[in-house]
């Protein structure tokens, strides 16, 4: 599948501004880029390595008061969309230096809560069928209401209120499945597929010695998605962070198939 991505932003700041940015199309397998461009104007621009090697960050130095970017690209997926439930999930002491650390409690996934929860509703899976029944159950509990949620927002607060937007499907199931001790990660991603159309997040579980990408929403498969940047959760993968105050003043975002 081949996908366009346009992406368009523009903010004010209180001053000249230092701002983080995660937008770009990751090189990584499954994805190939056949064109991309990155407009940030004035902006001086320094990239770094993303988490785990996946993708790239931006330090962007904008040195006036507003910032206006424009990112384009065009990608072809080339991943299956794999069925979890035939694959296996590795004992723990053959978990991978990669793998690891996504076992552990985060900011926003409090996994260590849930192991009471997930060991007596989904104890007697093993492997992808418990990842796909913790993913089926997310999708079918919770309501996906915009405005819901905000920054503060933590796996317990969505649990409790049962709706919440893409970042709160993906750190409720993380915080599932790392109760399950099976590592997951949080994927910022693009998608064709999502609605209303925004920066999207999912998540990745590490089965059959590999990461798989799982969209707790349900709006896209794998082989629907563009992956970004990875990270223990919304944190690590936010879009942009900001060293000044920041007000916005547009911003959209376009993922069509071509």
């Amino acid at each position: 599948m081949r996908v366009s991505i346009d992406v368009q932003m523009h903010y004010e700041f209180s001053a000249p501004n230092t701002v983080a940015l995660v937008l770009e199309v990751a090189r990584t397998n499954g994805q190939f880029i056949t064109y991309e461009n990155m407009d940030l104007g004035q902006a001086t621009v320094t990239r770094i390595a993303g988490d785990c090697g996946v993708g790239s960050r931006i330090w962007a130095q904008v040195p006036g008061r507003e910032m206006r970017l424009h990112y384009q690209a065009t990608v072809d997926i080339t991943r299956p969309n794999p069925p979890l439930e035939g694959m296996w999930a590795m004992p723990l002491h053959m978990l991978s230096a990669e793998a690891t650390p996504f076992i552990r409690p985060s900011r926003y996934c409090q996994s260590d809560k849930f192991v009471p929860f997930v060991n007596k509703q989904f104890g007697h899976l093993m492997g992808g069928q418990k990842v796909a029944a913790i993913r089926d159950w997310i999708e079918s509990k919770l309501s996906y209401v915009p405005g819901s949620s905000d920054s503060d927002t933590n796996v317990l607060d969505t649990f409790a209120a049962r709706e919440g937007v893409c970042r709160d499907y993906v750190h409720l199931f993380c915080a599932m499945v790392r109760a399950a001790q099976i590592p997951a990660r949080a994927t910022s991603v693009y998608g064709p597929d999502v609605t209303p159309q925004d920066f999207h997040a999912v998540a990745e579980v590490w089965l059959d010695g590999a990461w798989q990408l799982v969209d707790p929403t349900g709006m896209c498969g794998a082989d629907g998605l563009v992956v970004v940047a990875v990270g223990r959760d919304a944190y690590d993968i936010a879009f942009m962070e900001s060293q000044a105050p920041a007000s916005l003043l547009w911003q959209g975002v376009s993922v069509v198939r071509c």
